[in-house]
């Protein structure tokens, strides 16, 4: 760091280190480079730095917190950059899975995993939204990351919209997340099966180009939105990540529905 050698070389030859100060020194360009610390300035400002710290542990205390705040913010950016860039793909993509009110006036956005218990403890809140809100238009995103048994289910319920819709799309997607212990291909074929489903049909379209393209944009948008896991809901340019509970989305979508934003 030529800036920190250059403002701290003299004080810490002359002072620090108890050398004389050349009389040169005075003469030389502001522009000079300065000359690189010997081991024993290295050691003596590398004392001083940690003396200091070590005295006034606020400041590494601030100096990480702001750190941290800075990271934050370049990823909230980063992400609104990302939803803006990518809304028509989250909102109205053909490979959607969309319940409640197909034209509804606010749309929220689910990345969820079959296996993950947190999707399983939100899927209350998103029936209850869809109940007590007959202008909510939910939309569906499989995005299997704990594993190849997700990736297996997935596969199978995104083949199932080729023979569901609706109401009877969310009741199979609904007895998938409440099913007890992991939930793979094998179980969904079984609840295909239960539904009254093709499953030979099934099994095929589950390994055909629909299915592939579906869960490529589902995973491509959420590598470009950061994230990092599942729930993750999307309303209006907000990320909501984790299982909240009910009160903050509803806000959330009260909020969008007022004034166009996730926070009025």
């Amino acid at each position: 760091m030529p800036l920190l050698r250059s403002l701290l070389t003299p004080f810490v030859v002359a002072g620090t280190l108890g050398l004389a100060m050349p009389a040169a020194f005075a003469q030389t360009p502001p522009t000079a480079p300065a000359a690189p610390f010997t081991d024993a300035q290295r050691q003596g400002i590398e004392a001083i730095i940690k003396d200091y710290l070590v005295k006034n542990p606020d400041v590494l205390q601030e100096a990480i917190a702001e750190g941290e705040r800075r990271q934050q913010e370049t990823q909230r950016l980063a992400q609104s950059a990302a939803l803006k860039d990518s809304r028509d793909a989250l909102v109205n993509s053909p490979h959607g899975v969309v319940v409640g009110n197909p034209t509804g006036d606010v749309t929220m956005v689910e990345f969820f995993d079959y296996n993950c218990g947190y999707c399983r403890k939100a899927l209350t809140d998103i029936q209850a939204l869809i109940k007590a809100d007959p202008k909510l238009r939910v939309v569906l995103k499989d995005f299997p990351v704990l594993g190849a048994e997700s990736l297996e289910a997935s596969k199978v319920a995104l083949a199932a919209k080729q023979q569901l819709k609706g109401d009877k799309l969310f009741e199979f997607h609904t007895k998938l997340l409440e099913t007890k212990g992991r939930v793979n291909g094998e179980r969904a074929l079984a609840v295909g099966k239960e539904m009254g489903l093709d499953v030979a049909k099934l099994i095929k379209d589950a390994q055909g180009p629909e299915v592939k393209a579906a869960l490529s944009e589902n995973v491509g948008l959420g590598d470009k939105l950061g994230l990092s896991g599942t729930p993750a809901f999307i309303i209006g340019e907000e990320v909501i990540p984790g299982a909240v509970g009910i009160d903050p989305i509803r806000k959330t979508i009260a909020d969008v529905r007022q004034c166009g934003h996730a926070s009025c």
